[in-house]
């Protein structure tokens, strides 16, 4: 203990009179599928899969009953033993959203909009620091009364990680508060260090995957005590820049806020889209899936008025090939957001970087280097002025009856052949089952 104090002596510098809650809703989408059953998701084995997937599928959610029996979360469904009797949920992706809204809307009886960062769906940092007084609570009080108020409005349960920075915050949440009665876990600087330096595995750590963990463990380091000690020059030559926050997260320290997120604006911007098809596609029928995947890229940057001058494609073959897949990148003669334009250029570079002899199973497709319509100049020499417009304005239109009566409620022939995936993933929120026909 006496060796702890000394090192945080050092490090007292970085302590901060802030204070974070970070709430995670225990296994969101099972435990919805369970409430709206009307049933306990701590006694119930249900899985959320879509079934239609084939046994290979990955299960989205399982309920804690189901991880008590020692089924992983994010298991296929092939891999749950046959003994076990279960539930199978279709995902339905736009219950899931409304459940979340209505969390959301617990956190805003609490604090403002601008002390809130949703991570995910069903994960949220709240910095509470301005409110413990106006309360006249501590973090863990305030933590519970959201936690139970979550429980009244929505029926889920969930857990809470309280620190002094949002790292803490998060590491209270996915390792401190699992061992809690009441799911509720607090860390400072000084109790990370006492509780967390020695814990293993590292890949419970926030940002700490497998292959760091990896390459850690290779110079013989297999705790956050190995990082905190380890010469800043090995770490630096072995992870370059990302050195940086290993370090900071080894002695427990977050320089960012809440407010740094929300102001954050990156330099560069893009849109990408991805597709893992569910068998092995030929060249041809592949191309069909690259002509809608570029057309509804480009109603998105329209539906946004922002404009594209490059595009990347990466085709992936069949996992039976072992292969390296495909990549290329072309540029635009200007920038656009026109089918009329980039689905022609997005062919062209299809058909040069793909080998037609292989079965394609993934298509990624990323539009480059994105920004406002309004500050783009059209150049007079490469196209006629007149049929850009008039070809954003046929896009305007079709976007107008798709929001109004549906995604699918205007389609191109394209749509309607064997191959092609937009209608079904029109009904789709994240690749998934939204629940709703659209």
């Amino acid at each position: 203990m006496r060796y702890y104090k000394s090192i945080l002596k050092t490090n007292k510098n970085q302590i901060t009179n802030k204070l974070y809650i970070c709430i995670d809703l225990k296994s969101f989408f099972a435990s919805v599928e369970c409430v709206e059953r009307g049933l306990d998701p701590f006694t119930t084995n249900l899985v959320v899969a879509d079934p239609d997937r084939s046994k290979n599928t990955i299960c989205l959610a399982i309920t804690p009953a189901m991880k008590s029996l020692g089924i992983h979360n994010r298991c296929r469904v092939f891999q749950i033993p046959s003994e076990i009797d279960y539930i199978i949920a279709v995902p339905r992706m736009q219950l899931y959203i409304d459940y979340a809204a209505k969390v959301y809307g617990v956190y805003l009886k609490y604090v403002s909009p601008n002390d809130i960062h949703v991570y995910s769906v069903d994960e949220a940092f709240l910095d509470v620091t301005e409110y413990l007084q106006t309360y006249n609570m501590n973090g863990k009080q305030l933590g519970r009364n959201i936690m139970e108020d979550i429980y009244q409005k929505t029926g889920l349960r969930s857990a809470c990680g309280i620190g002094t920075n949002l790292y803490l915050a998060k590491i209270a949440l996915d390792i401190t508060a699992k061992h809690s009665i009441d799911f509720i876990g607090i860390l400072d600087e000084t109790t990370y260090i006492e509780t967390m330096w020695h814990h293993k595995p590292l890949t419970d750590f926030w940002k700490v995957g497998h292959g760091t963990a990896a390459r850690l463990s290779h110079i013989g380091i297999n705790d956050m005590y190995g990082v905190a000690m380890c010469k800043e020059e090995i770490l630096y030559s072995i992870f370059g820049k990302d050195a940086e926050l290993l370090i900071d997260h080894a002695w427990g320290r977050e320089s960012a806020t809440i407010a740094n997120i929300k102001a954050y604006c990156s330099s560069s911007h893009s849109m990408s889209s991805g597709q893992v098809l569910m068998r092995d596609y030929t060249f041809n029928e592949a191309l069909i899936i690259i002509r809608e995947m570029a057309d509804q890229l480009c109603l998105d940057m329209v539906d946004k008025n922002v404009v594209t001058s490059s595009l990347t494609l990466s085709i992936a073959y069949s996992n039976k090939l072992h292969c390296p897949p495909s990549n290329g990148c072309i540029k635009l003669e200007f920038e656009t957001n026109g089918d009329k334009f980039i689905i022609p250029a997005v062919v062209e570079l299809y058909q040069k970087i793909t080998d037609r002899n292989k079965p394609i199973r993934h298509i990624n497709m990323t539009f480059n280097n994105i920004h406002k319509e309004n500050v783009c100049c059209y150049s007079l020499f490469d196209e006629d002025n007149e049929q850009i417009f008039r070809n954003r304005n046929i896009q305007k239109a079709v976007l107008n009856v798709k929001k109004r009566f549906g995604k699918n409620a205007i389609l191109k022939c394209l749509d309607y052949l064997d191959a092609a995936t937009a209608r079904e993933r029109n009904m789709q929120i994240g690749g998934h089952k939204s629940g709703v026909q659209t």
